[in-house]
């Protein structure tokens, strides 16, 4: 318990309290998770890019950050906010199949070394982010690039509907 002469208790707010406003504290792992969308969405929309988060892929898995560019380029971005979450999920090299480029996007408290070398890596906080390392280019078929982009524009187009129209609408 704090002291009564202590201005953080007397103020009613704990040292773990004055901690996290002063950003001493790592956010929890869904603030975390939340931040690194939000600056890799920034970054990429300053680059040209249109983003989805959570886009079902044809494999039944889902990509976290899927993004178009003007010339047809695909990239997905799987999102990581600790060492665990990276360890404990293998989909990623599936999402290869889905795309032209393969990136990692993480938090600047997250050892950049466990990230394999053969995909991209983003350095990502709340405000914007980094490409640290580029992605290897892997052209999709023309037939897989089809049905992405078709998967991208339903699903764009059925967000949007809903921004219009929340109610009930069959899709």
């Amino acid at each position: 318990m704090g002291d009564a002469d202590d201005p953080a208790t007397a103020a009613g707010t704990g040292a773990s309290d004055i901690a996290a406003a002063a950003g001493d504290v790592a956010p929890s792992r869904p603030e975390e998770t939340r931040l690194i969308f939000r600056g890799v969405r920034r970054h990429l929309a300053r680059l040209g890019y249109a983003t989805l988060d959570e886009l079902p892929l044809a494999s039944g898995r889902r990509a976290d950050i899927v993004a178009l560019a003007e010339k047809d380029t695909i990239i997905i971005v799987e999102v990581k906010s600790s060492v665990e979450d990276f360890r404990v999920d293998q989909k990623w090299p599936f999402y290869r199949l889905h795309c032209d480029r393969l990136y990692f996007a993480t938090s600047p408290r997250v050892a950049l070394d466990i990230f394999p070398q053969d995909a991209g890596l983003i350095l990502a906080d709340g405000y914007g982010a980094e490409i640290i390392r580029e992605a290897p280019e892997h052209r999709l078929a023309a037939a897989t690039r089809k049905e992405m982009l078709m998967r991208f524009g339903r699903l764009a187009a059925a967000r949007l509907y809903g921004l219009i129209d929340p109610g009930p609408h069959g899709m």
